[in-house]
Parts: structure tokens; C-alpha cells; sequence
């Protein structure tokens, strides 16, 4: 079939959902004035990917935080601004570092986006993508691969073992209620 764009897709290696969505990438990239296809552009979707569930961990850890913190507040004569400023900003680091952690190692971990986004030049290759290429053809180069995979692995290990006692403790803050 022939899309907008007018290029001719195969409707068995494409669907007109894959040609509606890349589309719509494209225009979003277009809005900002940024190539879709560079890593700017994959970090506008990796942030809309990785928002809804953000927003959810956000607020159900901010709608645990006791009531009786803002109502005194209140009492004090703070407003909105100051109560979100001193009391639930303060409060909220455990789910802003847990958030960081599981965001860093989405994006880290992402191969799928990658290989969808960007294109296939040197500069534009994520280190998940060239560690799949490095398998290569017929799959001869194993140990190489298991070295890199272990290096690869060093940068989410030092973030979250720096992090984990805010990521254990934003985790479990909104997850209990009583």
C-alpha cells in the first residue's frame, strides 16, 4: 500500500498501524524541531513511553503521605506552593530516586526503541544494539559477547546500588496504606 509519506510499504511486513505511529513520531519530532531519527528524538520517546507509569508511581506515593501534614501546615498560614516546596518535595525523594532508577534502566536495557528509531549509522548505535551485532552472522564470537554484556552492566549496577536504599524505600512508601 502507498502511505503519506510516499513510500510503498508491503502490508505483510508493515502494518498501517507501524506506518500511522512512525508518522505521528516523525510529526512530534517536527513540533520540536528535532530529527526524529537521533537520540534527542529517542529520548522524547523513551519520556512519553515511560510517563503514564510515572505519573501513577508519583501519585499514589504522594496520596499515601498523610493528611494531617498538609492540614497543619495550613493552620501555620502556608499556601499550596509552600506546602508542596516543604513538605511533599522533601518527602517525595525515595519515589523521585526510584523513578530515576527504573527509568535509567529502562532506557539502558532498550533495544526495542533503538532498533525502531534510530538508524544503523556508527554514531546513532546504542550499546545494546552493538552488542546484538557483535554476535554476529553465525554466531561464533560468544565470549566476546559475554564480556561486553558484563562490562554493559557495570554503569545500571554503580547507579543502583548508590540508590537502593531510596528505590526499596520508594517502592514500598505507596504501596501500603494504613
Amino acid at each position: 500500500f502507498q502511505a503519506e509519506d510516499g513510500i510503498r510499504h508491503s502490508s505483510t511486513s508493515r502494518g498501517l498501524g507501524d506506518v500511522y505511529k512512525r508518522q505521528v513520531y516523525n510529526q512530534i519530532g517536527n513540533f520540536f524541531g528535532v530529527s526524529a531519527k537521533s537520540y534527542v528524538g529517542i529520548w522524547l520517546a523513551h519520556t512519553g513511553f515511560g510517563l503514564p507509569l510515572k505519573i501513577f508511581l508519583l501519585r499514589n506515593f504522594i496520596k499515601s503521605l498523610p493528611h494531617e501534614m498538609f492540614e497543619a501546615a495550613r493552620v501555620d498560614g502556608a499556601s499550596h506552593y509552600q506546602i508542596f516546596m516543604k513538605i511533599i518535595l522533601p518527602l517525595s525523594i525515595p519515589a523521585f530516586a526510584s523513578i530515576g532508577i527504573l527509568q535509567f534502566l529502562w532506557v539502558w536495557n532498550d533495544l526495542l526503541v533503538a532498533l525502531v528509531f534510530l538508524d544503523k549509522m556508527p554514531s546513532e548505535i546504542v550499546l545494546t544494539s552493538r552488542l546484538r551485532e557483535m554476535l554476529g552472522e553465525f554466531s561464533q564470537n560468544w565470549e566476546i559477547l559475554t564480556t561486553s554484556a558484563f562490562v554493559s552492566m557495570i554503569v545500571p549496577l554503580l547507579v543502583f546500588l548508590s540508590l537502593q536504599r531510596y528505590f526499596i524505600r520508594g517502592l514500598v512508601a505507596g504501596s501500603v496504606k494504613g
